[in-house]
């Protein structure tokens, strides 16, 4: 007998939930095959089997909270399950047979009745229709106003504890500004070719505005730091969590080191982040850390919005639709391509003259990205 059981889980994780099994008893089971995808407070887990054989039962059923190394279900070697396959369909079609002797007390108290006796081949029919237990009318909806109540996942109570957290728990403050982004299309649109030709890559907006992140953070350290108890904890390095939406909700991958990495290098991990995470195959150490969090709304068509912190974290640095716009330049009504930008932080390690500043060094960072290149 092989025991299918929860992998080791980090030790900031306890317990996880039975998502979805992807194997039925009976089904054969191959090497590396997934048999079942346990969700945790952060990622799903996919539990690959690691011997061939036949999967025989599941122990923890779906929506199941599991420990750490809790026996999930059971498999046999190929060759043991062809003795026991013939006699589960038995249990089955002996259902049946013990279903019948139950319409018989209604048979004998619908006897004495003449209706009765003058139909006793065929009883069952009259008998269910009699029967209180059959609900018609109720099922069929009336009208459209039906409702479902499913309970929440274990990664969307996740989201929704720590955002109501950072909410009750910080004194969280938004400001904003806009960037005007003509500097940077106009860059893309004259390299994305040779970019994409050199790195395998497009050339998007996420690169620029890390490395615009990543060199404000540098000048500005408290934005890179958090409250730890009655200490300020500040960090040496920049690891740029980006937030990527995916079908299961909102999950936070960090760019380990981004200070030291390349426009292209953060193209290229952006991507793989995003695709995994609607594959749900990121693992939990991408997604753990991170000093400072970038969301773009921008994708959605969000013109303007306030982010929640990412907690621990003291700063967010939240990215809008581009959107064309009248504004005033050397005293004169131009046409722009426009983003509205907005950086929620925690005054009470942040003061906002800090705050404004750092905005505003990545907006002039974004507006002549020459200073991405001088770090000036």
């Amino acid at each position: 007998m092989i025991e299918i059981k929860v992998p080791v889980l980090p030790e900031s994780i306890s317990e996880a939930t039975v998502a979805v099994w992807h194997k039925q008893p009976g089904d054969l089971v191959q090497v590396d095959d997934v048999i079942v995808e346990i969700e945790t407070d952060k990622v799903v887990l996919e539990v690959p089997a690691e011997e061939e054989g036949v999967f025989t039962k599941i122990i923890a059923q779906e929506g199941e909270t599991v420990g750490a190394r809790q026996v999930l279900g059971q498999m046999t070697e190929g060759s043991e399950i062809q003795d026991n396959e013939p006699e589960e369909p038995k249990t089955e079609t002996a259902s049946p047979t013990e279903v019948d002797p139950e319409p018989e007390p209604q048979i004998e108290s619908e006897a004495s009745s003449p209706v009765a006796d003058e139909q006793p081949p065929k009883p069952q029919g009259p008998i269910i229709a009699k029967t209180p237990s059959t609900p018609l009318p109720a099922i069929t909806p009336a009208s459209n106003r039906m409702e479902e109540r499913v309970p929440m996942s274990r990664l969307r109570k996740t989201i929704a504890t720590k955002l109501h957290s950072a909410t009750q728990n910080t004194a969280m403050l938004t400001t904003f500004n806009e960037v005007d982004m003509s500097a940077i299309l106009s860059m893309r649109k004259s390299y994305k070719e040779a970019f994409a030709k050199k790195y395998g890559v497009k050339l998007g907006f996420m690169s620029f505005f890390v490395k615009a992140a990543v060199e404000a953070l540098k000048k500005y350290p408290t934005v890179n730091a958090y409250i730890d108890g009655h200490d300020i904890v500040y960090h040496g390095y920049c690891d740029v969590s980006v937030a990527v939406s995916s079908d299961r909700g909102l999950v936070v991958p960090v760019l380990r080191d981004a200070h030291k990495m390349a426009m292209h290098d953060i193209e290229k991990n952006i991507i793989d982040y995003a695709a995994r995470a609607q594959a749900g195959s990121l693992t939990l150490e991408e997604m753990m850390g991170g000093t400072f969090t970038i969301s773009n709304g921008g994708v959605f068509g969000s013109l303007l919005s306030t982010p929640i912190l990412n907690s621990p974290q003291s700063a967010i640095l939240g990215m809008h639709k581009t959107q064309e716009r009248a504004v005033v330049v050397d005293g004169e009504i131009v046409v722009r391509p426009m983003m509205y930008l907005a950086l929620s932080y925690d005054h009470r390690i942040i003061d906002g003259r800090e705050a404004v500043q750092f905005l505003i060094s990545i907006k002039d960072a974004l507006e002549d990205p020459a200073r991405l290149l001088l770090k000036v």
